[in-house]
């Protein structure tokens, strides 16, 4: 019996939910190492062997392979790994799917993860809504753009790309499940919402969720 993969994650990390959607997909049998990164479980020397970047997700395949990044992760799973592709067989339809992911993982995440919140939170201590303008600033401008691109290109289905889902969904799922938890009003974009909702009925979606790994994080 082959290994499974190894993830290092954190339940509420958007990049690491974007890998076990995946994982999911293809049917993967994977260990998931969760880490609380509100504890600082990230930055301890034990995973920093595993991770100099002190980030996660990372990925150890069966053969002991390391990957780090969650976009770099995904394509890996998918040139290396069996089951249904998460980036189209087209040049012109990847790039569509990787731009689309991009959107959310270059733009819209990185600027609004722990670590920059909390910074933010440190500058402009004595504003107690900067964090949240901040966040609503960039959330904002990313969904704007990517409702947009969804509801101009012929390519956009029932998801982000076509009749099936594909890497841009397993990016955009976790991002709006962040913009829930923060009640932020949602309905500027009717097709982000729809796609959404098209995921959300597949089990690599639902049962990879935060809501239903609560309490799974180490020590806990």
């Amino acid at each position: 019996m082959s290994q499974p993969f190894i993830l290092h994650g954190a339940i509420r990390s958007s990049a690491a939910w974007r890998v076990r959607i995946v994982l999911h997909l293809k049917g993967l049998a994977f260990e998931e190492r969760f880490l609380d990164l509100n504890r600082g479980e990230h930055q301890r020397m034990e995973y920093r062997k595993v991770n100099p970047q002190m980030l996660v997700p990372a990925l150890v395949a069966p053969d002991g392979t390391l990957v780090t990044q969650s976009m770099a992760i995904m394509e890996y799973l998918d040139e290396t790994a069996p089951g249904p592709r998460v980036l189209p067989a087209d040049a012109a339809g990847r790039a569509r799917v990787r731009s689309l992911s991009q959107m959310v993982a270059c733009d819209i995440h990185p600027i609004n993860n722990l670590r920059v919140r909390n910074h933010v939170l440190d500058l402009m201590a004595h504003d107690s809504g900067a964090q949240s303008a901040w966040m609503d600033k960039w959330l904002s401008a990313g969904l704007d753009a990517l409702e947009a691109r969804l509801a101009e290109d012929r390519e956009t289905g029932a998801f982000c790309h076509g009749k099936s889902p594909t890497m841009a969904d397993a990016c955009l799922v976790p991002q709006l499940n962040n913009a829930r938890a923060t009640n932020r009003e949602l309905s500027d974009w009717p097709n982000i919402l729809r796609i959404a909702a098209s995921c959300e009925k597949l089990a690599a979606f639902a049962e990879t969720s935060p809501a239903k790994l609560q309490g799974r994080e180490s020590g806990r």
